[in-house]
């Protein structure tokens, strides 16, 4: 979707709706910001279930990783993020790393992950999907909503825009 928010802005409106995460995250893609209903998975060093989330969920959706915030491999790579962009996912959040940085700063996508790391990852499928993550400082709730730009991320239960 086209950038139609601000995240200073919705602050601004809607201060008591929101939840600000904390600010751990890097932005990578050429796309600065997204927003949209969040879909999560919980996996730790293995990116099996990344994959068949991103070639499942709903367009313009938001696909939050909770990676456990290990930076010993990378959740996702070039290969992963070419999926988000041909099924027109709104965004990837990964509590956890990302490789091919270079090549996914070229792409039609926006991802924001903690940093970046060439190794991948182990492919077991283990992990959980539609759960409650917790991280940054704030809950990420299955079908709640997130918007993201280079100010921040902001978490709703409901749709502001």
């Amino acid at each position: 979707m086209s950038r139609q928010f601000q995240t200073a802005d919705l602050c601004d409106e809607f201060r008591d709706k929101l939840k600000v995460a904390d600010p751990l995250f890097r932005q990578y893609g050429k796309k600065s910001a997204f927003f949209g209903p969040i879909y999560t998975v919980k996996v730790y060093e293995d990116n099996v279930l990344v994959k068949r989330a991103l070639e499942a969920i709903p367009e313009h959706s938001v696909l939050v990783v909770d990676g456990g915030g290990s930076t010993r491999c990378a959740l996702m790579g070039d290969n992963l993020a070419d999926i988000a962009v041909k099924r027109k996912l709104a965004g990837v959040i990964i509590y956890g790393c990302i490789r091919d940085s270079a090549m996914i700063n070229n792409m039609d996508t926006s991802l924001f992950a903690i940093g970046t790391n060439p190794f991948k990852s182990i492919k077991k499928g283990e992990g959980e999907t539609q759960v409650p993550l917790s991280f940054a400082g704030v809950c990420w709730e299955p079908g709640h909503y997130v918007y993201a730009d280079e100010d921040g991320i902001l978490l709703s239960d409901t749709f502001l825009l």
